[in-house]
Order: C-alpha cells, then sequence, then structure tokens
C-alpha cells in the first residue's frame, strides 16, 4: 500500500475511535465525577500509553532519558496546557451548553493545532502546500461553524430552559480559551518529535512506533493536570468513599474502555502522522478533529439526538458537507 494513503487509512481509524470514546461519558452514574475521571485519565494518558509504547519500543524510558530535558519539559507542558483546556470545555458547556462549547472548541482546536506546528516549520510560507492547507482550515472552521449552529437550533426544540446573555457570552469566552489550550495537545506532539528522533536514530526504531514514545512525554503533563484536578475535587467534595458506591462496576468498564478508546485515536493518528512526514501534525490533526465530529455526530444521530429537529439536521448535513470537502483539501495538500 502506498506510504500516503496507509497514513490516511491510519487517520480515519483514529478518528472513529476519537468520535467514539465519549460515548462513555454517558455512563459516569453512580459514580462521582472526579472517580469516573480519575480512573479515565490514568487509564487513557498514563497506563495504555505507556503499556503500548514499552511492547514496540523496549527501551522507551531510556530514548526518553537521552533527549535534552528542555524538550521534554516543554512537550509535558503543552499536555499541561491541554489539560486546562479540559476542564475549561466542562465549565463552558455548563453556561453554554454543548453544541456552541463543541463548535468553538472543535473549531479552534483544529484550526490552532495545525497552524502552529505549520509556523515552526523553518520556510513554512515558501511550502507549495501552503495556500492549500489554509483553505483547508479555513474551511473546517466554515463547517465546524455549520455543525455548531445546527447544534444550537436542535437544542433551542429540545429545550424549555434560557440561559442569560451574560453567561452565554461569559460561557463563549471560556470556550474560545478552552479550544485554543486543546490545540497543545498536537502541539505538544509535533515539539516532541525529538524524542521520537532520538528512538529511529539510536535505537532503529520504527518511525510510526516512535511517535508513541513522543505521547508518553506530552501525556505526562497532560495526566498531571487531569489527575490532579480530579484529585482536588475529591478533597473538596469528601468525596474519597466514592468507589465504595453499589453498582459501580459498569461505569468503572466505560471509564476504561473510554480512555483506551481516546488514547487508541491519539496512538494511531501519531502513527499516520509519523508517514506524512514535517507535514503530518499541520495535515493530520485537522483530518482527524473533522472527521470525529462527523462520526461523534453519526453517534448522535443513532442515540436519537436529532429526532424531530428536521431542519437543524438539515443545516447539520450542510455543515458535514463543508467538513468532508476541507478534509478532501488537507489530504490533497500533502500528497
Amino acid at each position: 500500500m502506498d506510504t500516503y494513503i496507509l497514513a490516511i487509512v491510519l487517520i480515519v481509524f483514529a478518528s472513529f475511535f476519537q468520535g467514539t470514546f465519549g460515548l462513555g461519558m454517558k455512563h459516569i452514574a453512580p459514580l462521582k465525577w472526579e472517580a469516573w475521571w480519575l480512573v479515565h485519565a490514568f487509564t487513557a494518558m498514563l497506563l495504555f500509553p505507556i503499556l503500548w509504547a514499552l511492547i514496540v519500543i523496549p527501551n522507551l524510558f531510556e530514548i526518553i532519558s537521552q533527549t535534552e530535558g528542555n524538550t521534554l519539559f516543554l512537550a509535558a507542558f503543552y499536555g499541561f496546557l491541554w489539560g486546562i483546556g479540559g476542564i475549561l470545555f466542562g465549565v463552558s458547556v455548563e453556561k453554554t451548553g454543548i453544541s456552541i462549547t463543541y463548535g468553538i472548541v472543535m473549531g479552534l482546536a483544529a484550526s490552532v493545532g495545525s497552524i502552529i506546528p505549520l509556523f515552526q516549520i523553518e520556510g513554512a510560507f515558501e511550502q507549495p502546500s501552503f495556500p492549500i492547507i489554509m483553505l483547508g482550515v479555513a474551511l473546517l472552521l466554515v463547517g465546524v461553524a455549520i455543525t455548531a449552529v445546527a447544534g444550537v437550533q436542535r437544542d433551542k426544540l429540545h429545550s424549555n430552559s434560557s440561559t442569560t446573555s451574560k453567561s452565554i457570552k461569559l460561557g463563549v469566552l471560556i470556550a474560545v480559551a478552552s479550544g485554543v489550550l486543546s490545540a497543545f495537545l498536537n502541539i505538544g506532539f509535533s515539539n516532541a518529535a525529538p524524542v521520537a528522533s532520538v528512538a529511529v536514530t539510536q535505537y532503529g526504531v520504527d518511525a510510526q512506533n516512535a511517535s508513541l514514545a513522543s505521547w508518553v512525554v506530552v501525556l505526562l503533563g497532560a495526566f498531571a493536570m487531569n489527575g490532579g484536578y480530579a484529585l482536588y475535587l475529591f478533597i473538596k467534595n469528601k468525596s474519597w468513599n466514592a468507589y465504595r458506591v453499589p453498582n459501580k462496576r459498569k461505569a468503572l468498564g466505560w471509564a476504561i474502555l473510554a480512555g483506551i478508546f481516546w488514547f487508541a485515536a491519539l496512538g494511531v493518528y501519531g502513527q499516520g502522522a509519523a508517514l506524512m512526514g514535517n507535514l503530518g501534525p499541520v495535515v493530520g490533526w485537522p483530518i482527524l478533529l473533522g472527521l470525529a465530529l462527523i462520526i461523534s455526530n453519526i453517534w448522535g444521530y443513532r442515540e436519537g439526538e436529532w429526532k424531530n429537529a428536521d431542519r437543524p439536521f438539515k443545516i447539520l448535513l450542510s455543515g458535514l458537507a463543508v467538513l468532508i470537502v476541507a478534509i478532501c483539501i488537507l489530504g490533497y495538500a500533502n500528497y
């Protein structure tokens, strides 16, 4: 199979995991949020990434120790910033609703997470694919905006409650901050490339598998934020007995499964991006999030979220069509 086609196939698989893992968040009860999230974050950001990386890179920790400290710190710090974005996402949802928040966050995370790594490439403006990438990212933003509008229209039909204008404005500002910070997950991965480079050049690791070493470093910072916040909530809510509730096995199973799906998305995406070369994080990231948005809406449709909302659903379809065009343009940009 052609290397570039394989890369696209891998990112398509990754987008399935990315668009699906959120289903697990519908099965948090009877656990407290912090109890569910700590298990999920530990599985997604520590356990699964390290186990997977160790299977294909036995010298994982030796490779990490051979990388410059500044590189490791910066990559982990970007992961930490992404963790803040994830927490702000939840705050924004409370104030504006899932549709507005998801649209803003996905759009900014996809665009900022693509453009910053692009500008970090030497001679970015001279790249032949530069205008094509910018067009693809711009269309992606339009597509995400249309899907967000569809979600807002749907929520108006399904909800009798109203949110104050002040709360919505604050929620939008928080969502913008969340979207920008969420982009740092991919920026961290891009800046952790020297870790993968050490694995390839000094230890003979395959470039695809070497990407897993980069994720381990980035996600250490991500877990520091997510795990730390969960522990803070344990202290604040005095919920240390949260794991003793009856009938918790199903919720714990979903927390673990969602964690596996979440990192499966990043791990497979990283392998696809590695096959794309220097522009992998630039082109692959918006493709991943664009497809994930499409897949998550397909799941939402199957779950009945668009029932009795024919007009908003038609708006959604137009937004998804724009996303598909944007993804095709981005795919062509690195061909």
